[in-house]
């Protein structure tokens, strides 16, 4: 099933063939910079399937993103239900996670832009957040371009106290 399309993006359902490029995604070090680790072929299933399970349970999730033009998938786009311990949880949130050979492009932000009116208009969100690792530029950078709001600093307890990565800032929007 397609979800929605943009001028240049699908945001679909996942399919057989996106597991193998979706294991290259993220097991390459510099898509993940901002995670704690990469990811190895049997997590990036499981991850997978998670993925599918909330599409089917909730009618939305994060959907995988092909180019229209070349049919080729390039990661995902879309929102999850965030539930670990925080103050702000649980709670909808909009994420992305493209193929480095996709950056550059605006991809992200067009697709979450189209992501935040689906959300809105179909699904009828009244609040969406995000949240990053407060070292991640690019991935603030498309919050601000969607109009989302920063809200606050916080510590993610699911990262290591240690790690640079502890430090995550918190993005919100809400329906307009």
């Amino acid at each position: 099933m397609i979800y929605l399309e943009t001028s240049r993006l699908r945001l679909r359902d996942w399919q057989e063939d996106d597991l193998e490029p979706f294991c290259r995604l993220n097991a390459d070090a510099e898509v993940m910079r901002y995670f704690p680790k990469t990811m190895s072929a049997e997590e990036t299933a499981a991850f997978q399937r998670t993925i599918v399970s909330e599409l089917s349970e909730c009618g939305f999730g994060l959907f995988a993103v092909e180019v229209k033009e070349s049919e080729r998938f390039i990661g995902f786009i879309g929102f999850h239900r965030a539930a670990f311990e925080a103050e702000f949880t649980p709670c909808i949130e909009i994420g992305w996670r493209l193929d480095k050979a996709a950056w550059g492009k605006g991809y992200a932000t067009e697709g979450a832009s189209a992501c935040l009116r689906y959300g809105w208009e179909q699904l009828g969100f009244s609040d969406v957040y995000s949240f990053t690792a407060n070292l991640n530029e690019p991935s603030k950078n498309v919050m601000k371009k969607i109009g989302m709001q920063f809200v606050k600093p916080f510590n993610h307890p699911k990262v290591e106290p240690t790690s640079p990565l502890y430090p995550h800032v918190l993005y919100h929007t809400s329906r307009k």
